[in-house]
């Protein structure tokens, strides 16, 4: 139990900046949460597991999508759909999975992102299934066991969620799964000559963050209560790696700190140079990569010692 407060106590703390909040600041806390939970699935595949992948966002579509038809086309309850909906993600996740890992680099990056384009396409065209350009709207979250769960209190499950993600990608971090993905990553002729099934790794890696993101749609869902393909877009796949890149490759503190400042920093910059925001993102993105490639985490590593050996030094 003692091992597990620091998670109670962070779950308290976030959960209770909800009710402390207005609705509009609730609506960005939500989305600011969102996008930390899909920042530290995209770390685990592109950091530690090595993926170029760009369909991470087409999964989180996928997941909003599909929990919303179940509800209103095939009258699903709430579990039943919201359990079909991670499996199908996962299973399409495998699908896509077991070719496209058999490339790496910018092939990987390539087919990935064919498919994220093709999902796109498909919600475009998907006539009243899909709602087509317009999307589905007007539908709202069922009510649980007589509850319903919407507000401050649904930011509750946002928090949850995103500390279950966070929990679970930190202990196969720690796993042989987590440290197979690593050797994967760096070398894979000598990971494979270790006993590492690569291949397997890499696919299991792939599908498991995929369902995670997938999930991460399906609480999407019903936080406006409408989906469309704009919100799936390209744009916001790229953003998600910016915000690894920028906060750290690899490490989860990275991923929080980079979704935290990429998705925030907009709120701050619009009313200050319109939309021209996004050149700011570029310009920080070309210093990160010249002159800090491992982010702000590694910066804040190296200014840690520093300050360590300056309170170790003998005052005169």
């Amino acid at each position: 139990m003692k091992r597990h407060w620091p998670w109670w106590l962070a779950a308290v703390l976030l959960s209770a900046l909800a009710f402390g909040l207005g609705s509009y600041h609730n609506d960005v806390y939500r989305k600011l949460l969102l996008w930390i939970t899909l920042a530290l699935g995209y770390n685990f595949l592109f950091g530690i597991a090595g993926q170029v992948a760009f369909s991470h966002f087409s999964f989180y579509g996928l997941g909003a999508y599909s929990v919303v038809i179940g509800i209103t086309y095939l009258g699903w309850p709430l579990p039943v759909a919201l359990l079909a909906s991670v499996i199908f993600c996962a299973g399409v996740a495998l699908l896509v999975a077991i070719p496209a890992t058999r490339l790496e680099g910018f092939y990987l990056a390539l087919a990935t992102l064919a498919f994220a384009q093709l999902f796109i396409v498909l919600l475009n065209e998907g006539g009243p299934v899909t709602g087509g350009t317009g999307g589905l709207a007007n539908y709202r979250l069922p009510d649980i066991a007589g509850w319903r769960i919407t507000g401050p209190s649904y930011t509750v499950v946002i928090v949850l969620l995103m500390l279950g993600t966070l929990a679970v990608l930190w202990r196969l971090d720690q796993s042989h799964f987590g440290r197979a993905c690593r050797a994967a990553r760096d070398n894979p002729e000598a990971a494979a000559a270790m006993g590492v099934d690569v291949r397997r790794t890499r696919i299991m890696a792939y599908t498991l963050t995929s369902a995670l993101a997938g999930l991460a749609g399906v609480v999407y869902a019903f936080v406006d209560n409408t989906v469309n393909p704009t919100i799936f877009g390209l744009e916001n796949v790229f953003l998600l790696l910016f915000m690894i890149i920028i906060g750290g490759i690899g490490r989860a503190a990275g991923a929080v700190v980079g979704a935290v400042l990429l998705y925030l920093l907009p709120f701050v910059l619009s009313p200050l140079i319109g939309h021209h925001h996004a050149l700011v993102f570029g310009c920080v993105m070309v210093l990160v990569v010249l002159f800090q490639p491992k982010g702000l985490m590694g910066l804040w590593d190296a200014i840690r010692p520093s300050r360590a050996v300056q309170k170790a030094a003998p005052h005169g």
